[in-house]
């Protein structure tokens, strides 16, 4: 398959360094490697994505079970001075 496409000078231009470098053949293994790079990093975050969702329903599920109770920010804080100054 064959597909044409067009490139702002500033990303043609570092196509063609990258080539020019000799760490590729062509401008088509330029191209074919940002995309492996650009689907590998969109699973990432799909995998981020699917595990924040997870992480938001068992909050969620804690929350409807009765496992939530409310948080005293003043004692936190002052729980974590007295660790900061043993430190």
């Amino acid at each position: 398959m064959t597909l044409n496409i067009s490139l702002p000078m500033e990303l043609e231009a570092r196509v063609r360094a990258h080539v020019a470098s000799g760490l590729y053949g062509s401008a088509s293994e330029v191209i074919r490697e940002a995309l492996r790079l650009f689907e590998a990093y969109q699973s990432v975050q799909q995998s981020n994505l699917a595990a924040l969702k997870a992480d938001i329903d068992q909050g969620m599920a804690d929350l409807d079970a009765g496992r939530v109770s409310k948080m005293d920010m003043a004692a936190i804080k002052a729980q974590g001075r007295v660790l900061k100054k043993r430190s």
